[in-house]
């Protein structure tokens, strides 16, 4: 049914070529769109025929991603929701509109030395525009909006893949026609069920990712919308082009990783329109064959001048990006990213590729899943002897294979196919891979989300491949459908993991044992609940697993405090500040440590301290007032309470103390501090 309508049945409007590259003439037009329909066609008996009609396939790949992850919608803010949500100045009406320009993604200032330079501000304006129309902090209305984003981007998807896997082809009326129905609606379904996605969509902050996606498949497609304007007339749409730059400069604003789609765009036009065959470039420039001037993607006009905008486009957005957030790179530690401070070159290179495989393990077998890879949870490759060397080696035979066929394959659309499955793999992650600047993690299942859609691609044309060469059609059917629904049934799982953070943080403790911040996560969560004991135990596991954390160390000297261990409290406190010395809140309950010891005149010292590293300090101010009083050094404590009311005016502890103070020292205290 579909070869026969690709090739022209009665009735049925003619297929049409983009551009003069394809233009070949029908004899050649025809095998081409045949051998696209035929391949398509093995995976007859994986999609029926009743869903590939555009709108009931997208219904369908709508309905399964709203399944997946609809159990996420009544969750609350997790992790880094609440750094980057709740206690987010620049979501509040009262910060100018202005000041997301000159913020990151968390309300710091670009310029201040703790940025970590993630500039988004889009995002950061989805978040307020949200928070203004549900009328405060209702983490309902925030989970919302991600599932619907995810839902949209993988409808997005059933377009882009139908290009990617077809080609661009168009009736004598404009109408774009879809030649890989089957392929573009499976690599849709995989893209919408897969479990690594759960972090982007149940975690708020996710929202980043999925609007960098959203607009990055937007600009890919404004791009082809391009494509198809070249052949009138041998003109360029200039305007699609640029509209496709701009579409890329608003994805990266949700999110770094969104200005690569130029790049695929790039690649898509080279391969596909200019249909330029690598190997054979390469083999004619090694014998200096004479041929080459005339290769046509070399001299073809509209090509160069896309390229030409899209590189100025490119530049001239990360230029003004750089500009905006300084020259400065953010300030990582090493537990963030122990490789990349590694002295030794090779060891990084042996452990970032080490990186690259787990990430790729995560898109193949996405069943360990952990909300943090960081802090000792993925120990460095130190010698020839680790084990985990052979998954060095397993990935880059992978890729070498695949990059051997895309090269060397006689079949021009199985070249195209592979070619843009790994550009669509690799050219998203290459802001993560490490390669042109630190980043500040090990591990992260949020910037897989765009490469995903380049794995389903590879691992659908898989599918095809088996199901060209079996006999074993059902076998292989049963075998994807298990795969959709084990998937759709992990993502349910994963979701309901991510409503709170006690389930959170305890789904960690089996995927990332020596990972100290879970322990310290899971700690902090059960020490907000009052349950001491369990915290302790917790918060001492992290301690051990790394001897610097210092919150860890802070948070577990306070319950000692409250337990009147005041002995090993005061050791822990005085570690933390001996390890970070600018750390403002373990200086100030080092202090409260020992004012209880009668330690005065040291716990002035902490305190002064704390209030050098932070001056807007008012509990400490608070604390110092208390200490003050102790000493029966009235007018200091008062000028101390003020502070702690001048920064904080809802501070009732200080307010109740001058009052009492005031009352029982009579008028002439009050005439003293004046």
């Amino acid at each position: 049914m579909i070869v026969s309508r690709a090739l022209g049945a009665p009735g049925e409007e003619q297929p049409t070529q983009v551009s003069s590259q394809h233009n070949a003439g029908a004899r050649g037009r025809r095998p081409a769109v045949f051998r696209m329909a035929e391949w398509d066609a093995n995976l007859d008996h994986i999609i029926p025929s009743s869903v590939l009609p555009p709108l009931w396939a997208k219904l369908l790949v709508g309905f399964v991603s709203l399944v997946c992850f609809a159990r996420s919608y009544d969750g609350d803010f997790v992790f880094d929701d609440s750094e980057a949500i709740v206690n987010n100045k620049d979501l509040r009406a009262e910060t100018p509109l202005g000041d997301l320009w000159h913020h990151d993604f968390w309300g710091n200032r670009l310029s201040s030395n703790t940025s970590h330079k993630s500039y988004r501000p889009l995002t950061v304006l989805t978040f307020r525009m949200n928070y203004y129309l549900s009328g405060g902090f209702h983490p309902v209305s925030f989970h919302v909006v991600n599932i619907l984003l995810h839902s949209g981007v993988s409808i997005l998807l059933v377009d882009v893949f139908s290009v990617l896997f077809g080609g661009l082809q168009y009736t004598s009326k404009g109408r774009r026609l879809n030649l890989a129905p089957r392929s573009s609606l499976l690599a849709a379904l995989l893209f919408a069920v897969h479990p690594v996605h759960t972090e982007c969509v149940a975690a708020v902050v996710g929202c980043a990712d999925l609007l960098a996606a959203l607009f990055f498949l937007l600009s890919f497609l404004g791009y082809c919308k391009a494509l198809k304007e070249t052949n009138k007339e041998g003109t360029h749409s200039t305007f699609w082009v640029l509209l496709s730059i701009l579409l890329g400069a608003v994805a990266m604003l949700c999110k770094e990783q969104g200005i690569t789609v130029l790049g695929l765009n790039a690649i898509f036009d080279i391969l596909v329109i200019g249909k330029l065959n690598v190997l054979e470039m390469v083999r004619k420039v090694l014998r200096k064959d004479k041929s080459l001037e005339n290769t046509g993607v070399l001299r073809t006009e509209g090509l160069l001048f896309r390229m030409s905008l899209l590189a100025l486009g490119g530049t001239g957005v990360l230029y003004v990006r750089w500009k905006i957030m300084g020259t400065g790179p953010p300030a990582f530690t090493e537990v963030d990213n122990p490789a990349s401070f590694a002295g030794s070159m090779l060891v990084r290179a042996v452990n970032y590729n080490y990186y690259y495989s787990l990430n790729a393990w995560l898109l193949l077998c996405p069943w360990w899943l952990c909300f943090d890879w960081s802090m000792g949870c993925i120990p460095l490759i130190k010698s020839a002897g680790d084990w985990r060397a052979v998954a060095l080696a397993a990935l880059w035979f992978c890729l070498i294979g695949l990059i051997r066929q895309a090269l060397c394959s006689e079949d021009s659309h199985e070249r195209r196919i592979l070619t843009l499955g790994l550009g669509f793999l690799i050219i998203p992650f290459l802001p993560a891979s490490n390669l042109f600047f630190r980043v500040g993690f090990v591990v992260a299942e949020r910037v897989l989300y765009l490469p995903s859609a380049g794995y389903c691609m590879l691992l659908t044309f898989g599918f095809g491949v088996l199901s060209k060469h079996t006999k074993k059609k059902k076998l292989i059917a049963a075998f994807v459908l298990g795969i959709l629904f084990i998937n759709t049934l992990r993502c349910v799982i994963r979701s309901g993991a991510w409503r709170s953070e006690e389930q959170l943080f305890r789904s960690a403790l089996s995927v990332c044992p020596l990972n100290a911040k879970v322990h310290y996560n899971v700690g902090k969560n059960l020490a907000d609940k009052g349950n001491q004991t369990a915290a302790i135990r917790y918060y001492r596991e992290a301690v051990r697993l790394n001897p610097k954390y210092v919150h860890a160390m802070n948070n577990l000297g306070n319950i000692l405090k409250e337990r009147n261990e005041l002995q090993e409290a005061e050791e822990l406190l005085s570690l933390a500040v001996q390890i970070q010395p600018d750390f403002a809140a373990a200086w100030m309950n080092l202090g409260i440590v020992q004012n209880s010891l009668k330690r005065f005149q040291a716990a002035e010292q902490s305190y002064r301290t704390a209030i050098k590293h932070r001056r807007k300090y008012p509990d400490c101010y608070y604390n110092l007032g208390r200490l003050y009083a102790d000493l029966n050094r009235h007018v200091d404590a008062l000028n101390a309470w003020r502070n702690a009311t001048v920064l904080k005016p809802e501070h009732s502890l200080a307010w109740n103390n001058m009052i009492i103070l005031l009352d029982n020292t009579a008028c002439h205290l009050a005439m003293a501090i004046t």
